[in-house]
């Protein structure tokens, strides 16, 4: 028998029969390929948190390209919000009605939105789409690991063997609800522990574990009691923190009335109890949404908006408990679903599966702006037409991993492997607002504005570049970029770039200039 189908038709034996915040907890594993990767640990209380729409979220529905209302229209007359309706982000994107949360936090600089995400190739498969999404494959490759499962085996390498530790006492990953994601399996076992939501408890074993006899059966069974033997350990971490803080935020809706509320409810507790879980994983079912995606006559109503307005209440009632908590700046968060929907909707109220969809990304530390235009409508949609790709879902994965955790290029090039090459950086974190410069080794040569202060709004910025991919920032006294002076590949060689901050109120800003993993920053008086 092999391992990796011997845990898969074992593993959700071991489950502890313990409830944190009435969800059973447990521990699942199982062992895809061995997928080599390099790198070492580094210590971090920063937390990411995973949010899946399972289904396929219809996008256009979520975000509404105002400035495109007639050809959204023409395409789905019998399901579009009225344009009167969406709440505006600004003149020419707004969102669905019922994710006033999800707007307020754009309004108060705690959320992003990417828009138009997506790979090439797409899958429209609900299960290979979410492979794809949640192993961070390309569309015409399999990899049985998930990408921040990889992540967490080149941090925390030859895990489970000598985990829980000292140094280490804390599960690296928690899945919560129904679905264990895909996104946390590891190498060899998943990463994580699982809180899953089901009424069923099963009894865990318990004691030293005995000897197993000398087969390939042996050695499974040993493996499975090595799990079970860490579960034990990690409920006790759990209940640990659990008991250290209590929620405080008064947003968050009934208990068992909002599925994803009840479960980031659980990771803000834990998060503030000092558990030092790096990563989690939340899900909403729902998202395919083929028949009465919305109520005739009224498209502000109806499935989908009870699924959006569900996940803008859940994430607007954490991000207020992490304020209240005062972890609010240790942790992020982002949505993904598998696929988008089409453009054009059905006859059944609803929308079929389609590709690329706008992401969420949410925290104090999120870079507060919209990446990306409104997608491109035509003037009358096809039965098959698609929301085009704007950024490969990738590379949101790859800024996050690099901003967030610190994640060397090198690593970054192993855990997510494309025919493609590198993917392209995307600011989705705010950057760290730093005066002078980091130290030498990530220093960006020859960096310096001049003049400074600045007079009349006009400057130049001076650097050396090795030759490669440079983004030159405006950014505000709180790391907000006001503008984006240079975003693109440039050739090796000493670089003299116009800065303009025209238009700009005078007062204190800061000029950072990104190549490769050099970053430099620079004080800016605007006169």
């Amino acid at each position: 028998m092999q391992r990796r189908h011997f845990i898969q038709t074992t593993a959700a034996a071991a489950v502890v029969p313990t409830l944190l915040g009435g969800l059973p907890l447990g521990a699942y594993g199982f062992s895809p390929e061995l997928y080599a990767l390099t790198g070492g640990a580094t210590q971090t209380d920063r937390v990411l948190v995973l949010v899946q729409l399972n289904g396929g979220n219809d996008g256009l529905n979520t975000v509404l390209p105002l400035d495109q209302y007639s050809a959204l229209m023409n395409a789905r007359a019998n399901i579009a919000i009225p344009e009167a309706a969406a709440l505006r982000l600004n003149a020419a994107t707004g969102l669905h009605p019922a994710m006033t949360g999800l707007k307020n936090l754009f309004d108060n600089q705690q959320l992003g939105l990417v828009q138009a995400v997506g790979y090439p190739n797409p899958n429209f498969s609900h299960f290979r789409a979410t492979d794809i999404w949640t192993s961070a494959s390309d569309s015409n490759v399999t990899i049985t690991s998930g990408w921040a499962g990889r992540y967490l085996d080149s941090e925390f390498g030859g895990y489970p063997t000598g985990y829980p530790s000292a140094q280490n006492p804390d599960p690296l990953a928690i899945s919560i609800g129904s679905v264990v994601s895909n996104c946390v399996q590891g190498p060899s076992v998943n990463m994580g522990m699982a809180i899953a939501s089901t009424s069923s408890f099963y009894q865990l074993l318990t004691g030293s574990v005995d000897t197993a006899p000398n087969t390939p059966a042996g050695h499974e069974i040993t493996f499975i009691r090595r799990v079970v033997q860490q579960t034990q350990v990690y409920t006790t971490a759990i209940q640990t923190a659990a008991v250290k803080a209590k929620n405080l935020s008064a947003l968050y809706p009934a208990a068992g009335k909002n599925a994803l509320a009840d479960q980031l409810k659980i990771v803000a507790q834990l998060v503030a109890g000092g558990l030092q879980t790096r990563v989690y994983v939340c899900n909403l079912g729902g998202f395919d949404t083929h028949v009465s995606q919305v109520v005739a006559g009224d498209p502000t109503t109806g499935t989908h908006a009870t699924l959006l307005g569900k996940v803008s209440e859940a994430i607007a009632a954490f991000q207020d408990d992490l304020g209240l908590l005062r972890v609010q700046d240790r942790v992020v968060g982002l949505t993904f679903s598998e696929f988008g929907r089409r453009i054009k909707s059905n006859s059944g109220n609803g929308t079929d599966h389609g590709a690329a969809a706008p992401l969420f990304v949410f925290g104090s530390s999120v870079n507060p702006r919209i990446h990306g235009t409104n997608p491109q409508l035509p003037a009358s949609a096809a039965v098959n037409d698609q929301v085009p790709m704007q950024f490969d879902f990738r590379a949101i994965y790859a800024s996050v991993l690099k901003d967030w955790f610190k994640v060397p290029q090198a690593t970054l090039d192993a855990l997510l492997p494309s025919a493609g090459g590198a993917f392209p950086y995307v600011p989705v974190i705010r950057p760290e607002v730093v005066t002078g410069t980091h130290p030498a080794a990530l220093n960006v040569p020859g960096f310096r504005v001049w003049p400074n202060p600045v007079r009349e709004g006009r400057a130049t910025a001076e650097f050396e570049a090795q030759g490669g991919h440079v983004q030159v920032l405006l950014l505000d006294t709180v790391g907000r970029e006001v503008r984006r002076a240079l975003d693109r590949t440039v050739t090796a060689g000493p670089r003299h770039l116009p800065l303009d901050l025209s238009g700009l109120a005078a007062g204190a800003y800061y000029c950072q200039v990104r190549e490769g993993q050099r970053s430099s920053s620079l004080l800016l008086a605007l006169e």
